[in-house]
């Protein structure tokens, strides 16, 4: 293979370069991808439109990207877990393994993970927007021929909706509210109906989101601005709603959530709030015993979020509202920050 290869390396804000970068290594107990796909998340357009991701500030140029499909080009020696040529998916964090929190299956807890696509290494760990990215192996997940790349790249993403959801314990039958149509909120919404939930109701400011998540199957679309939010809440519920999961990162939404769930019930947090403190109204949490509980990334779902895709239950391809070349890597990422229009966008590479 030649030292170098194709990427998509981003200089500053709103610089991003397609050229040759340099082809990674192959190190022990690693594996070398052939990308085929790749998403656009909401972190690599921080720091696109940025330069930076909350407290992530990149020391140097480095490749974006983390939701991938790949084929396995080759394995370090000893590695017997993959293949060469096999398809996979990736868990894009890296976690040590050896730590506390892994050793308690609580992986995506890890202080030292090293995640793809991303400055919070220095340097930065360079990602999957190029020909080839190196993995550990068992960050791999083999796709059967039922999931094609794209919804391979779909993976990660509902990977972070799927851990959601169990975070909140058993949904069945629960009334559900998810704050934020994007992406996330739009595939939370989805796993909870799939595990039984009912009504589901996305909220969102943006009109074309909350059509979108009607059209995806949400029992009702709430404006988190309309005067009578409250009145429809109890229409909808009664006392209000079992579970709430944030997902928009708004501060807003956050804490209108307090006001939103039942005496009781549970609020799961899953958009990044940066990194300014959020004043929550504590005494309501105490004297409701409302449960507040965190999701970071995924915890160990991967090959259930597969399964779930694969059988059918799941079909993830209507969140994919774009594809675009590797060369047309900028326009893409320009298209993904349109939220009126935009669900996962994704980049092809040629093979």
């Amino acid at each position: 293979m030649n030292a170098s290869m194709r990427a998509a390396v981003l200089h500053g804000a709103k610089d991003i370069r397609i050229g040759a970068h340099p082809r990674p290594e192959l190190s022990p107990g690693m594996v070398l991808l052939h990308t085929s796909r790749v998403g656009i998340c909401g972190s690599d357009l921080h720091y696109y439109e940025h330069g930076y991701c909350a407290a992530f500030v990149p020391d140097r140029p480095f490749v974006l990207g983390h939701e991938l499909t790949g084929e396995v080009a080759a394995v370090a020696d000893g590695i017997d877990a993959v293949r060469v040529g096999q398809r996979v998916t990736v868990n894009p964090a890296r976690s040590c393994g050896f730590c506390a929190y892994c050793k308690a299956g609580r992986s995506n807890l890890c202080r030292h993970v090293i995640m793809l696509g991303s400055a919070s290494t220095r340097p930065p760990t360079d990602g999957a927007l190029a020909e080839f990215v190196a993995v550990r192996a068992d960050q791999c997940h083999a796709l059967t021929a039922e999931v094609d790349d794209g919804l391979g790249a779909m993976i990660e993403p509902f990977a972070v909706a799927l851990h959601a959801v169990k975070r909140a314990g058993v949904v069945s039958g629960k009334r559900v509210l998810v704050t934020g149509g994007g992406t996330i909120g739009l595939l939370v919404a989805t796993v909870a109906r799939t595990f039984g939930a009912t009504p589901v109701a996305v909220s969102d400011i943006v009109a074309a989101r909350r059509s979108k998540a009607i059209e995806f199957g949400a029992d009702v679309a709430l404006d988190p601005a309309a005067d009578d939010l409250h009145d429809t809440m109890r229409e909808l519920t009664g006392e209000g709603f079992d579970v709430v999961f944030e997902a928009s990162g708004s501060p807003v939404a956050l804490r209108g959530a307090f006001d939103l769930v039942r005496r009781g019930g549970t609020i799961v947090q899953i958009g990044t709030l940066g990194t300014a403190d959020i004043p929550i109204p504590a005494n309501q949490v105490m004297v409701n015993e409302i449960n507040f509980i965190g999701s970071m990334r995924y915890g160990d779902v991967f090959d259930e979020a597969i399964r779930l895709v694969t059988s059918g239950r799941v079909d993830l391809h209507p969140f994919i509202t774009g594809v675009f070349a590797l060369d047309d890597c900028a326009e893409a990422l320009r298209c993904a920050a349109d939220k009126s229009r935009a669900l996962k966008i994704q980049v092809q590479l040629e093979r």
